[in-house]
């Protein structure tokens, strides 16, 4: 989604419309032992347009007062879990979660969004749903959303559908593909999302074959509502129908008809929302876009509203406040709730980093040894919170340093898990002299990628962040050194391949950077595999696999192992 993600107030727009109503007036759509739909058709039949068109609108926040991939989806679950405690502690009912976007090219400035170029991958991982929402009843009929209690949240699919397929990866850009194509590689993780009750789907920037997927009659009603029977709510992405435009905004009359006629139900909005609100509203007073389109969006809102019993429970439940993140517990003790999610981030880290290459002539440098006589930590990501974490983090774009939040650096990580008599030496940007006349035993060198988020990141070329590279070139050429890369997807490698002992793709490992250290120093072994294919260069691109060019420098599925020593 767009620029500020989280404008959730809109969310709430109508709680208290009824609240001068006295108590002693019943009123159905209040009594949580009758029949939804029942609530539903009560509370509708109390409803203005300008109600219904309030239902419609999501405001900003802010002007409101392999075997190893067998085992990721039982993970995922967990962390989304966790995830829907602590949103439900800050007293919001909604994650913008999961991103099911299958990546097809990592010049794609959301590709780390993306769970995999495999839509099998993706599918598995939609398994995050129960963990936010919780498990669908035995007896629930397909399409109808579902979220278990006030531990847990509405999920949204996103972003509906092909956004991972545009053209040179480049964001909101158009998929070209058949609708074969479609089905079988972008649409896959929807149905299993909806099977699993996912209460919203998010509509896509992207066009497909030329046709803005905002204004996608035929995708939206007729392929997701109609043919897949979802009856959750859609919701646009941020300026999402302003879009529909080139350039944006230039026809707003257009763009909200065209919008709602397709079968958005919820429109995210920036600052200016009455803008919206009242154009909806004379569209439907003039009777442009019927009444019936109107229903259909309000009353899929209200079912997901009272499905969250928002009606009887609208305020924060203040005794969720315990489960909100803080430090790890790093030695043996009695961790409370929100350890416990520290705890489940570090093994998140340590079951997703994939081992590349250990070792020149079959002498393995990994794992490393605890106590050393000196060893040098380097490189531009080594001793940074902000580029372990990327984009979408405190900040839209991300930042960078260590004032943005709580957590472990790799370097900090290094430091707690070494010998208390093994020398730990920290240069950011070591030259060759410095670390041939400082005798270190071995190096760990940090780059990657700084942190972005959607078009900013788009990139033709997926460099390494400067100087990443010549840190890997004057420690390499001097002392044995594994490299970790932060990144969020594939970045070009192979120059610098041949003169690194260990190679470790660490993705965007977030606030607990001790788990790569739990893997470096062989606490815990490695067993991640690739969920996308690593190139060679960019010219190949886009390269996926089963394509006829493949020639990878590291396949889709790849990853070495090793064996840990606290695993049993």
């Amino acid at each position: 989604m767009g620029r500020l993600a989280i404008p959730m107030m809109g969310f709430f727009v109508f709680l208290c419309f009824w609240a001068a109503v006295t108590e002693a007036v019943y009123m159905k759509y209040k009594d949580p032992k009758q029949p939804l739909n029942a609530r539903i058709k009560d509370l509708m039949n109390r409803m203005t347009i300008e109600e219904k068109v309030g239902q419609m609108t999501q405001i900003e926040r802010k002007l409101a007062s392999p075997d190893a991939m067998k085992k990721d989806p039982n993970l995922l679950k967990r962390i989304g879990a966790a995830t829907a405690l602590e949103v439900r502690a800050t007293g919001i009912p909604y994650a913008f979660a999961p991103c099911i976007a299958v990546c097809r090219d990592p010049r794609w400035g959301r590709c780390y969004e993306s769970y995999s170029e495999d839509h099998k991958i993706v599918q598995a991982m939609t398994e995050i749903i129960p963990g936010l929402q919780g498990d669908l009843p035995a007896n629930s009929r397909k399409g109808i959303p579902f979220v278990a209690g006030k531990t847990k949240v509405a999920a949204c699919a996103k972003h509906f559908v092909g956004d991972g397929g545009t053209v040179k990866g480049i964001d909101e850009n158009n998929t070209v593909i058949d609708f074969n194509g479609l089905l079988s590689i972008h649409m896959p993780a929807y149905l299993d999302s909806i099977r699993k009750g996912v209460s919203t789907v998010m509509v896509s920037y992207s066009s497909w074959n030329g046709k803005k997927m905002h204004a996608s009659h035929d995708l939206v009603t007729g392929f997701l509502k109609d043919k897949l029977k979802f009856r959750g709510f859609v919701i646009s992405d941020w300026q999402g129908i302003d879009k529909i435009t080139d350039p944006p905004h230039s026809n707003y009359s257009y763009s909200v008809q065209a919008g709602i006629q397709a079968g958005i139900d919820m429109i995210m909005l920036p600052e200016n929302f009455t803008e919206f609100v009242d154009e909806l509203t004379f569209q439907c007073k003039k009777n442009i876009i019927p009444m019936s389109r109107i229903d259909d969006a309000v009353k899929r809102i209200l079912r997901v509203k009272f499905i969250l019993g928002l009606f009887e429970n609208p305020i924060a439940d203040l005794s969720l406040v315990n489960q909100l993140g803080s430090q790890n517990c790093l030695v043996d003790c009695k961790m409370s709730p929100k350890q416990e999610h520290r705890e489940l981030a570090r093994e998140a880290v340590r079951k997703s980093l994939v081992l590349l290459k250990n070792g020149i002539d079959n002498r393995p440098l990994l794992p490393l040894p605890k106590k050393d006589t000196k060893i040098l930590v380097a490189g531009s990501h080594a001793d940074n919170l902000g580029y372990q974490c990327g984009g979408w983090t405190i900040e839209w774009q991300g930042l960078g340093g260590n004032d943005l939040t709580i957590g472990t650096t790799v370097l900090t990580a290094v430091r707690n898990t070494v010998d208390p008599s093994t020398q730990v030496v920290y240069n950011e940007n070591p030259d060759a002299n410095f670390v041939k006349s400082n005798k270190f035993s071995y190096a760990i060198i940090v780059v990657g990628e700084h942190p972005y988020t959607e078009t900013f990141g788009d990139s033709m070329n997926l460099t390494i962040a400067e100087p990443g590279t010549s840190t890997i070139t004057n420690v390499c050429g001097a002392v044995k050194c594994v490299v970790v890369i932060i990144s969020g997807r594939p970045v070009v490698i192979e120059p610098y391949v041949a003169s690194i002992d260990a190679l470790v793709a660490a993705w965007l490992p977030g606030t607990e950077g001790q788990g790569i250290a739990d893997l470096l120093f062989g606490d815990y072994g490695f067993s991640g595999k690739l969920a996308r294919t690593w190139f060679r260069t960019v010219d190949q691109l886009p390269m996926n696999v089963g394509d006829a060019h493949y020639d990878p420098l590291y396949p889709f599925g790849f990853g070495l192992t090793t064996k840990g020593t606290m695993e049993n």
